[in-house]
């Protein structure tokens, strides 16, 4: 009897099971990389289905091959900064762990989950192209969560320049290392304000229309109800001064200038309050010495000394 009440929701499982299955990642690597290699090995897969979520996958696709490249090696012929890049429609990523991790990614871990989320976009997408600046901002969605040090970076960002278009964000990616690093916080930053904007489900359905055909831009305004440059007009007219100077006068850099401040500060207080102290205590010797050196004064210069 239970049965026949539960037949109807039964063909509910196989959609449930698909939704809760992380990726598979094959990790391959030389001897001389084994440590890097059981280190990624190690990392939960089920903390890779955020980024599945992200971009709106119920099923991650075949396994995705994880190359691990010594330095040398043809795997790490990128740019000395560059420690991960990922092939998304090939489903092949590749890790550079002599590197240490860099900005936008603070561990192997968050690098490895950075570059997985690229292949998961382009899978959502159905192999369609993309801007650089999408894909790059939803990686740092899904492999490192939006942070101080981000928005402290795009500060730094804006402080020489108080817009940058999409258009200029997309070459910036293509620029030196400075560049590369300002256009990854100024992409996570639009990334991370369209889903607060339209919802943590903007970029599933944008990815959903890119894969039915549509271009991005189409795909975005049916997502959003908007046009892409009427959100990057709304997202440049919220970034007010709180924004911009909040995060910069808050981050660990200012706090340890403004530390610093306060101890050239204090030190100068301290030699004052001390000259301060001396002054008063050279006035109270004198003041003390002054009645001994009036007796002398007052006596007669032929009158002996007992």
């Amino acid at each position: 009897m239970r049965w026949k009440l539960l037949a109807p929701f039964l063909f509910l499982l196989p959609a449930v099971a698909l939704a809760q299955r992380p990726p598979q990642l094959i990790v391959q690597a030389p001897p001389s990389l084994a440590r890097a290699a059981a280190q990624v090995r190690a990392v939960e897969p089920e903390r890779l289905l955020d980024a599945m979520r992200l971009v709106g996958l119920t099923d991650p696709g075949p396994p995705i091959q994880v190359l691990l490249g010594p330095e040398g090696s043809d795997l790490a012929m990128v740019p000395p900064w560059v420690s991960g890049y990922a092939f998304g429609e090939e489903g092949v990523i590749v890790l550079l762990p002599a590197r240490a991790p860099s900005y936008p990614d603070s561990s192997l871990e968050d690098l490895l989950r950075h570059e997985v989320a690229h292949v998961l976009v382009a899978r959502a997408a159905g192999g369609r192209p993309l801007p650089r600046w999408f894909h790059e901002g939803l990686a740092m969605i899904a492999g490192l969560s939006w942070g101080l040090d981000d928005r402290s970076q795009l500060t730094l960002t804006l402080v020489g320049d108080s817009e940058v278009s999409l258009e200029r964000l997309e070459r910036e990616f293509r620029g030196a290392q400075g560049d590369v690093r300002g256009a990854y916080a100024m992409a996570g930053a639009f990334a991370n304000d369209l889903l607060r904007r339209y919802g943590d489900d903007t970029a599933a359905r944008i990815l959903a229309g890119v894969s039915r055909g549509l271009s991005f831009e189409d795909a975005f305004r049916s997502a959003t109800g908007a046009s892409l440059a009427e959100a990057e007009r709304a997202f440049w007219r919220r970034q007010t001064l709180w924004y911009r100077w909040v995060p910069l006068l808050t981050s660990s850099v200012t706090l340890w200038l403004l530390i610093t401040l306060l101890a050239v500060w204090a030190m100068g207080k301290r030699r004052a309050r001390d000259a301060a102290l001396r002054r008063r205590w050279e006035e109270e010797e004198e003041r003390r010495l002054a009645p001994a050196e009036e007796i002398l004064l007052a006596q007669d210069p032929d009158e002996p000394v007992n």
